[in-house]
């Protein structure tokens, strides 16, 4: 599975979400390719989701890849149970 994180400018926050994206897939003993992105590379990216907050989710309203929401970044558990709703 690929996952991409995505931030604003894809050097900050989505490196955060990333990190903690890697952590929560690990404890659920599963492997995946994550990597970060800014919005515009992520419209021409092919990962099997994306991963990223409301707002920008709307900027990728025309990507063809599912878009996973979360709100913060740093809660394990928010992350945890979106890729677990994903993964169903």
């Amino acid at each position: 599975m690929k996952i991409l994180t995505v931030c604003g400018l894809g050097q900050g926050s989505s490196l955060i979400l990333r990190m903690n994206v890697e952590s929560v897939l690990k404890e659920m003993g599963i492997k995946a390719d994550v990597d970060n992105s800014d919005v515009s590379t992520a419209l021409f990216s092919k990962p099997d989701v994306i991963i990223t907050n409301k707002e920008l989710a709307e900027n990728l309203k025309d990507s063809t890849v599912p878009v996973v929401i979360v709100k913060n970044y740093f809660d394990k558990n928010e992350i945890r149970e979106a890729l677990q709703e994903f993964l169903k």
